[in-house]
């Protein structure tokens, strides 16, 4: 069992893997016309929508993993950034779809979506910084 829940841990690392080219597509936007823009939200829209079941998928592995396995403890703080950021990323990658859907209907309406395009460039590259910590933290934990 131990062994297919770590597998399972992978696949959804990879899963989470959108975030860290989130914010290079969404750098596109300005450079895109309106049909353009839409296809582009409405994929970004997709992908959070796979790293959001994929942060799902980590947490409950990774509990698994934590509780069952033959490793050493860890420290409570470390779990418990470990926790923060995994929510900080699924709370701003939930916000960001807001966005991302209003530059789909603005682009079908043939209006602006400048400010939105702006809060997603900045939402992502928030979502990338806290995806690289997580990274970070998980190869590095801190053990008691």
């Amino acid at each position: 069992m131990l062994k297919v829940m770590l597998f399972l841990h992978i696949v959804g690392a990879v899963g989470m893997g959108v975030y860290a080219i989130m914010p290079f597509l969404a750098g596109k936007f300005k450079q895109l016309s309106g049909a353009a823009q839409e296809g582009l939200a409405r994929g970004l829209i997709s992908g959070g929508r796979i790293g959001q079941y994929a942060l799902v998928l980590q947490l409950l592995t990774g509990g698994f993993l934590i509780s069952n396995s033959d490793m050493p403890d860890y420290t409570v703080a470390w779990m418990i950034t470990i926790v923060v950021v995994f929510v900080a990323i699924g709370a701003l990658s939930g916000i960001i779809q807001g966005p991302l859907k209003k530059i789909a209907a603005a682009s079908v309406n043939g209006e602006s979506a400048s400010s939105f395009v702006s809060r997603v460039q900045t939402l992502s590259a928030i979502i990338f910084v806290l995806f690289i910590v997580i990274i970070w933290l998980m190869s590095n934990p801190w053990i008691k």
